[in-house]
């Protein structure tokens, strides 16, 4: 097969990783810079154009779209739809997983357990928003945020009134949520790959933090699952629309709890915690569903 990994860079851990799984099984690959792609968008015959040169036909398209890049980078992801190449995650896919808001949303619509969440523009009552999460402490979200960037724990009520009158000063989009105390800021990352499981990993804050990013200092460690982690993390994927993604939980009194759904995850960390080849597990799923869904061309065909 002939393979495309849209990214940013061709060092990085995740597209070397992934470049490696294809050439293993012996199929071409093409590392992509997505801002560096430019498309020619015509009824008759829609192309992707990068340095001077019309790409060629691929079988399959990895996207890695970072979410600094995300309005162009599924731009150009659409595109590849539009001339009936497979993609792994779709264009619509990630859209919806980079809206903190609209994911929420969806899952919430779904019935997936999700910490109580709270939104709003300019509230008459910041008290009451805080109250109906539950009260303090909670967690103020930047919409916008990534990797444990502008995530806030507030511990009282008067400090998270601070905190979102601060942050609605500055115009910010902000999710409120509730504190779920009981997971010890720890949180589990599952890795989805077509509908299952392949890999799973808890994520431990450092010490005096509650966030659980590694690349916050947080550690990792292999972890087994229960019967409704697994199935909250593949009905999440599945309510995303993505066939490759990262879902974040949270153990609680109340079962599992999504936190979000990541439509381009690492893949260091989690191959580093349990030895697991996880690019190849996304290459075999290329190769099994590749050919079925070129088939049929793409789920939406490009469309919204």
């Amino acid at each position: 097969m002939k393979i495309a990994i849209l990214s940013r860079g061709e060092n990085l851990y995740s597209t070397r990783r992934l470049k490696e799984a294809c050439l293993e099984r012996g199929h071409e690959v093409d590392i992509i810079d997505t801002l560096h792609c430019y498309m020619d968008i015509t009824s008759s015959r829609p192309a992707v154009r990068y340095h001077g040169q019309e790409l060629p036909k691929y079988d399959a398209v990895i996207p890695r779209i970072g979410a600094s890049i995300t309005f162009y980078g599924t731009a150009v992801a659409r595109q590849f739809e539009m001339m009936g190449t497979f993609n792994v995650n779709e264009s619509v896919a990630i859209s919806r997983s980079r809206d903190k808001l609209r994911s929420m949303q969806l899952l919430s619509r779904k019935g997936i357990g999700m910490p109580r969440t709270g939104f709003a523009s300019k509230p008459d009552n910041v008290k009451d928003l805080i109250k109906n999460v539950g009260g303090a402490p909670l967690v103020i979200k930047l919409l916008e945020g990534t990797q444990g960037i502008g995530v806030v724990l507030a511990d009282t009520a008067k400090a998270a009134e601070s905190i979102i009158e601060a942050f609605m000063g500055l115009k910010a989009n902000i999710l409120v949520q509730e504190f779920i105390k009981e997971a010890g800021g720890a949180d589990i990352r599952c890795l989805v790959v077509g509908g299952r499981v392949v890999a799973a990993m808890k994520r431990q804050g450092a010490e005096g933090e509650f966030r659980s990013n590694l690349h916050r200092g947080g550690s990792a460690e292999v972890i087994k699952l229960t019967k409704a982690e697994r199935e909250t993390a593949v009905n999440a994927a599945k309510v995303m629309g993505l066939n490759f993604c990262g879902v974040d939980l949270l153990r609680s009194n109340n079962g599992p709890m999504v936190m979000e759904v990541n439509s381009s995850p690492g893949l260091e960390g989690i191959e580093t915690a349990t030895g697991l080849d996880i690019a190849g597990k996304v290459i075999e799923f290329i190769e099994k569903t590749g050919k079925t869904a070129r088939a049929r061309s793409t789920k939406t065909r490009g469309q919204g």
